[in-house]
Parts: structure tokens; sequence; C-alpha cells
């Protein structure tokens, strides 16, 4: 039996041949005069936070990893994408706005991924274009995962609404093509992300001991390099980008052990220890490109000076400024209050979360 992205909610379409033995998108009688080959699909999905780094390709058309990574699903933070098939052209509406340029131009040739997967199925679907409307609860491109979350959220729906039939791997391996961390914001709770190629490159779950995150937003403005920008300047001009790879795949192995035996404290060394060498190996490009602010130092620091009063945290941060504590469960209170007067925003405790699903109305 195949493994399936969670699929709590439904789908308004539903697929039916026509005459020529395709199948074309179709809905129930609806009440809100859709007309007939409307088919809509919502979905759900939540950023995850890499406990083990992704930065850098071995291939930058399909997006596969130099390294395997490994992360933890937020439960907080989601973004939640509808999918409308139509006869127009491809629209993306992010938080109320449309979208232009390379935004929109990223989730089009997202779509004309999932609509050539529909015309090797023989689906009808494969003739519509799509409008996409998401709406992000987290900062946009700040280091806060919203790619991941976006882009898993646009592959259960997108697929679902063009009426693919795809198992938990392959939502990943697709996921993966839109973003790369995406691919593990389709498994709850613990991810991890294989290296490998186009087959072999997917997320799946893996066991890990319950955590806290308190995320300490320093920043909300969107960031000045992208991270595939980020990556790409890496890995053609920091003098430490091989030796970043080499070691990732070490410290992969040393991750997976440290969470099969529940080891929390061995989990947040690796973890802050990793994060420091992904910003170091950055910071290495030449010009250099720097993410984190003294902002971001300052809660790295608290975070130290907490571990020497012997309150057990670590520090972690994606390609942004902003800082994720990882802490215990029964410590997050504590480790949250201190971090608070750091942060611009909200300290927020967040624990491991779902994986990207189809949501229902009202969900």
């Amino acid at each position: 039996m195949r493994a399936r992205a969670r699929r709590s909610g439904s789908s308004r379409c539903r697929q039916r041949r026509d005459d020529g033995g395709r199948r074309r998108p179709d809905t129930e009688d609806d009440p809100s005069g859709r007309t007939e080959g409307d088919c809509v699909t919502t979905a759900r999905a939540y950023p995850n936070i890499a406990l083990v780094k992704y930065w850098g390709k071995a291939d930058e058309t399909l997006i596969l990893p130099a390294a395997g990574s490994l992360s933890m699903t937020l439960d907080d933070y989601p973004t939640t994408t509808t999918v409308t098939l139509d006869d127009g052209e491809d629209e993306f509406r992010l938080n109320g706005e449309e979208q232009l340029g390379r935004s929109a131009d990223r989730v089009t040739a997202f779509l004309e991924l999932v609509r050539g997967h529909a015309r090797v199925a023989g689906l009808d679907t494969a003739h519509y274009s799509a409008r996409v409307v998401s709406v992000n609860e987290g900062p946009t491109a700040a280091g806060m995962a919203s790619s991941a979350s976006g882009f898993a959220a646009l592959a259960v729906a997108a697929s679902a609404a063009y009426g693919l039939d795809l198992d938990t791997k392959e939502l990943s391996r697709l996921a993966r093509r839109g973003s790369g961390s995406a691919s593990r914001s389709l498994i709850d709770r613990f991810a991890v992300w294989h290296a490998g190629d186009d087959e072999d490159s997917f997320a799946e779950q893996i066991d890990a001991p319950d955590m806290a995150m308190i995320s300490v937003p320093v920043s909300t403005g969107k960031k000045a390099v992208s991270s595939r920008n980020g990556m790409v300047a890496t890995q053609e001009t920091s003098p430490f980008y091989d030796a970043w790879v080499s070691s990732t795949e070490v410290t992969l192995r040393e991750m997976i052990a440290a969470c099969a035996a529940g080891d929390v404290t061995r989990i947040g060394e690796l973890s802050e220890n990793h994060a420091i060498r992904m910003h170091a190996v950055i910071a290495a490009s030449q010009p250099s490109i720097r993410y984190l602010t003294p902002a971001s130092i300052a809660v790295f620091d608290e975070i130290a000076a907490l571990r020497a009063e012997g309150i057990e945290a670590y520090a972690t941060a994606d390609a942004g400024p902003n800082v994720f504590a990882i802490t215990r469960p029964e410590l997050a209170e504590t480790v949250s209050a201190r971090l608070a007067p750091l942060a611009t925003g909200e300290a927020k405790i967040l624990g491991p979360g779902p994986g990207a699903r189809l949501i229902g109305d009202g969900e």
C-alpha cells in the first residue's frame, strides 16, 4: 500500500471521462454558482526549520541537494492555498495582492510541471490554467521557510485540482521542484530529505523526541538576497563550499543517530553548530552575503547565556535574520520569556506540526 499525503479535507473536483476516453474536471452541484469545468481545491502546509541545513544544489533544474538535510515541521505560520482551474491565464495572489514578475513566474513554472503530469496521465485537466490564491501567516522571504510551506501547499492543492493521484513520496518530489525545502513540509513532525537523483531525492518521516522551538523574529522585511541566489553565489565563490558539503553529510548521519536515541542535547548541539557553519560558508562568498544581523547575533548570545545558567537551549537560523531557539518542551516558557525582549514581534512557542494536506471549507 502506498503512503499518501493526508487528505482530511475534500476537493470540489471529481473526474469524469468524455466520449474520447479522457477524464475531465467537473464539480458537484454547488450553490456558489461555479460553472461546469471549474475545479477548486484547498491545501494547508506549515514551514519547516532545518536542524541539518540544506544549502547548495547538485542540479539547479531538478533542485537536487548537494547533501541531505533534516528538519522539524512547525505547527504554526501556515500557508493556505486554493487552486481553481479555469480557461483563462494563470494567476497568483498572495495575501490579497496580485503577484507579478519572478514570484508569479515561479508559480506558473510549477503549474506547468503539474500539467505535464496530467498530460502523461491522459487527463483533460492538462488544458486548464489555474487561479492560485495563497494566504501566508508568517513573514515572507525572511528566513521563516515561507517558500517551503507555500510550494508544499501548492503541490497538494494543484495535484488534486488537476486530478493526479500522487502518494507522499511523489508529492514530496513534486514540491521539491518548486522549492527544495518544500519537499520536507509534506511530512509530519520530523523529516529527512535525501540527496540523490530525481527519483531518489524526496523527504520521509523520521522518529525524533518531542522538542519545542521558539521563534524570535528580529525582522519581517524581505531579505536582500534570495536563498536561491545565495546558494548559487556560495557554490561559485565560497572557498569553503566543498568542505561544507562533505561535513554536512557527516552531520546528517550524526543527527539521525541522535534523533533515534532521543538525545535532545546532542540534537541541539549539532543544530546550532551546523547553523553557524552554514552562515560562515555563506559569509565567505564574494561579495560577502550576510543574512544574520546584529540583532540575530544578540539572540544567539542570549541563548548561549541561558545554557551557561543551566537552562538548555540552542540557536538555529535559516537563510535570514530570524532566529529559532531549540529546547525541551518543559523549558519552552522559560526560554521564550527570556528571549521575548529581543524580538521585534511575538516570540512564539512552536511544536512539531503536521505535513501538508487538503482541507475542507471552514478549516
